[in-house]
């Protein structure tokens, strides 16, 4: 069978990693994978680094869309990825995650009777504001497959009905949701100790382990408000000279930008450390070596507990509810105080972190109830 995996944004790049090598390491006579590039993330360092250091196949399309005002950029992919599809027989479209790619896929495929496979599915943050959120529940609503990486994915998707749904797709097939484990955790384990091989980013900043923050801050509704990113800086500055260890600040280009413009960074403590953003064999051995995780990526969240380190959440809410409830993450919002005392709390306080994702083979899972489903 013949699948079109969609990717657009970094993380979506990395969990591709671990669909394209259980293909080619178990399904490889049973699937023949095509990928989709939209475009969505263009710059080297935001995209193609992953591709050659993840070993994933490059893409058979590219659609180049670039960035723009969402309406615009989803309307160029939906017209791009249809004309894919159309091209030739495809059997399904596999999507990840709440990018404007992900939405895009699942309204192209839909209207052609194509199947949506939508990894990451049944995640609720409950803020409509988030363009991640409304991205999600419709890729949720239009998929024939919802692969839930956590079992409180599956309880929000019995919840809004979708355990009991009535859906019928082509040739009469009905909805299934899976609880099949998160790809992110192949992905970590898989790739640990290779990042320990080949990535040396800890000896090249002079870092030692344990002993600095890594912080990543890059959702418009912190990058765009002054004042939100103000009190993360200050919060960020204030905590590493009251406790002289150094945060180590990958810069989202836009955030980059935004600094710049803001004269933001002469404000900062010099012990904050900004480097270009991080390839994924960097970021994962900053992450490994971290003391605590201070971030607003819903990724980085996972990626801290999969390798047991804190997480202090700069955003209202998070996703991965399970991270707070076992106290491993604190929500922190942008709010001075709170950014602070949770960092307080969490480095004084011992934190465990109980297995929560999966067995690290999600990916095999998916595959083989795709063909499964549509034997």
């Amino acid at each position: 069978m013949k699948l079109l995996t969609v990717i657009g944004a970094r993380p979506q790049i990395i969990k591709a990693a671990a669909i394209s090598r259980a293909v080619k390491n178990v399904f490889a006579s049973q699937i023949e994978e095509k990928i989709l590039h939209t475009g969505q993330h263009y710059d080297a360092n935001m995209s193609q680094v992953f591709f050659d250091e993840l070993g994933i196949p490059q893409p058979d399309f590219n659609l180049g869309v670039g960035s723009g005002r969402h309406g615009s950029q989803t309307a160029k992919m939906i017209a791009g990825i249809e004309e894919v599809l159309l091209s030739d027989h495809y059997d399904g479209i596999i999507l990840y995650g709440d990018t404007n790619s992900t939405l895009a896929g699942a309204v192209a495929a839909s209207k052609i009777h194509v199947p949506v496979f939508h990894i990451e599915a049944g995640l609720r943050s409950f803020n409509m504001a988030m363009p991640e959120e409304v991205n999600r529940i419709v890729c949720d609503q239009l998929a024939s497959i919802c692969f839930a990486p956590t079992q409180t994915a599956i309880d929000n998707l019995r919840h809004e009905g979708f355990a009991d749904s009535k859906a019928s797709f082509k040739n009469g097939r009905g909805r299934r949701i899976c609880n099949c484990g998160d790809v992110m955790y192949d992905n970590s384990m898989y790739f640990a100790s290779l990042a320990q091989e080949r990535c040396n980013i800890i000896e090249e900043l002079g870092l030692q382990s344990s002993r600095y923050i890594l912080a990543t801050v890059h959702r418009d509704n912190n990058t765009d408000n002054p004042e939100r990113l103000q009190a993360i800086l200050k919060a960020l500055s204030d905590i590493s000279q009251s406790d002289n260890i150094p945060v180590v600040l990958p810069l989202h280009p836009r955030t980059k930008k935004i600094l710049e413009n803001g004269n933001l960074l002469d404000s900062l403590s010099q012990k904050i450390r900004i480097i270009p953003p991080a390839s994924f064999f960097e970021i994962n051995m900053l992450e490994q070596n971290a003391l605590i995780v201070m971030t607003d990526s819903g990724g980085v969240q996972k990626e801290a507990f999969f390798f047991e380190k804190p997480c202090v959440i700069l955003r209202p809410e998070t996703e991965w509810v399970e991270i707070v409830d076992h106290g491993a993450g604190i929500i922190a919002d942008a709010d001075y105080l709170k950014i602070t005392q949770a960092y307080r709390q969490l480095v004084d306080h011992p934190v465990h972190f109980p297995h929560l994702f999966g067995d690290a083979h999600a990916s095999e899972k998916i595959l083989q109830t795709i063909i499964d489903y549509l034997a």
